[in-house]
């Protein structure tokens, strides 16, 4: 049975990006705050997230990763995705939004910390860094980063930007 985790859930349980279906068939919650009557209380920056490997076949974020981390922090950036990807199955995917670098809401939100931007996802997939390092200003973290994703899908609705990457196992590293 397909398993789903909704990350950041609050009290809107709805699906907002349907990957293969409109429903949730098997969703798990999670949130910082208990009085959102999540499954897991659990804060995003600690990391690991409380799941075994391989156990979601998607993981939604509405809203929620810039809440998370500090702009700059490459190391937290890349440990957090490792942990998506850690947790995600073999082909997995990641489906979230964003406030877009357009968006009042984006620094006007007193608990925004870091953008998400459709480029920061080129620092998730190996292949951009085969393609890109010592050709294009990119910085290599293979060093200390090696899961991988695919951007599959991304869009701006309004203000936000609406992703979604697959993860790629075993990594292309």
């Amino acid at each position: 049975m397909k398993r789903e985790l909704l990350l950041g859930c609050g009290r809107n349980l709805s699906k907002r990006l349907a990957i293969e279906t409109e429903e949730w068939s098997n969703l798990t919650t999670l949130d910082i705050n208990p009085g959102h009557s999540p499954d897991v209380v659990w804060n995003l920056e600690n990391i690991p997230l409380p799941f075994e490997e391989n156990t979601f076949d998607e993981i939604h974020a509405y809203e929620v990763l810039e809440h998370t981390g500090k702009q700059g922090d490459w190391r937290f950036f890349l440990d957090q995705w490792s942990d998506f990807w850690r947790i995600l199955k073999p082909g997995g995917y990641f489906a979230g939004t964003s406030p877009s670098l357009k968006s009042s809401w984006l620094w006007g939100d007193p608990g925004h910390s870091r953008a998400v931007t459709f480029e920061s996802f080129v620092f998730l997939c190996q292949e951009e860094y085969k393609k890109q390092v010592g050709i294009t200003p990119m910085s290599d973290y293979r060093h200390w980063y090696k899961a991988d994703f695919d951007l599959v899908h991304k869009d701006i609705q309004g203000e936000s930007i609406v992703y979604v990457l697959k993860a790629v196992k075993p990594s292309r590293i």
